[in-house]
């Protein structure tokens, strides 16, 4: 008898088949997955650390982003990014797609891109999306875009990202909001360049109304 048929079921594997059995591909793709992004990291702080420049643009996940530094968001040092096409204020970025929606389409549209319908926590940031959208508007008649707010079925207003919404801190123009059973979504409301109304310009509207809108997320700091 050969010692190949002398092998019974428990004897141990050949060595060459013992040591390849840690050669899993899913381990090789995890670590291979784990090189890259700590490589791509590296290289990322290396060239935002060294660059000289007032602004800097990046690739990031797939994403073109701008850079300026972080200064301007009441930071000390470093770089805060938006993707490109987007606008910086403070610690935010913000952007106002061409076409229009519904308010629900709006939000989704905006969900799509990483972000949400924007939300107003300051009059500040009020003034900046009053002219941000009067630029946009041109010499338009009327223009609306949507803010992340809308009223439940009892009529009580709600911030997309559950902030708690305060009657005194919002923004509505005189008499508004109105017809509140119908028009629940609200809206910065801007008459073209001839619009001085910078803080109180918010109405509210019927849902689906196509209406231009304003995405916001939070600018990242490196």
């Amino acid at each position: 008898m050969s010692g190949r048929e002398g092998a019974g079921p428990g004897a141990a594997a050949p060595a060459e088949e013992r040591s390849c059995s840690w050669l899993n591909p899913w381990g090789f793709l995890v670590a291979a997955l784990a090189i890259k992004t700590a490589f791509v990291t590296i290289c990322l702080v290396v060239f935002l650390r060294g660059s000289q420049g007032p602004s800097q643009t990046l690739l990031w996940n797939g994403t073109e982003w701008s850079c300026v530094p972080s200064g301007a968001a009441g930071r000390e040092e470093g770089w805060m990014c938006c993707p490109k096409g987007w606008r910086c204020f403070q610690d935010k970025c913000y952007y106002l797609p061409p076409d229009t929606m519904s308010w629900g389409d709006s939000e989704k549209n905006c969900t799509g891109m990483g972000s949400h319908l924007v939300v107003v926590n300051s009059k500040a940031e009020q003034e900046f999306l009053f002219t941000l959208g009067r630029e946009a508007a041109t010499d338009a008649y009327e223009t609306k875009y949507y803010l992340g707010l809308a009223a439940d079925e009892r009529g009580r207003w709600r911030w997309v990202d559950r902030s708690p919404y305060v009657a005194a801190e919002a923004f509505w123009k005189p008499g508004e909001p109105n017809l509140l059973f119908a028009e629940k979504c609200a809206a910065i409301h801007i008459k073209g360049h001839t619009d001085s109304n910078t803080y109180y310009n918010w109405n509210n509207i019927l849902c689906f109304t196509s209406c231009y809108r304003i995405c916001e997320l939070g600018a990242k700091f490196v």
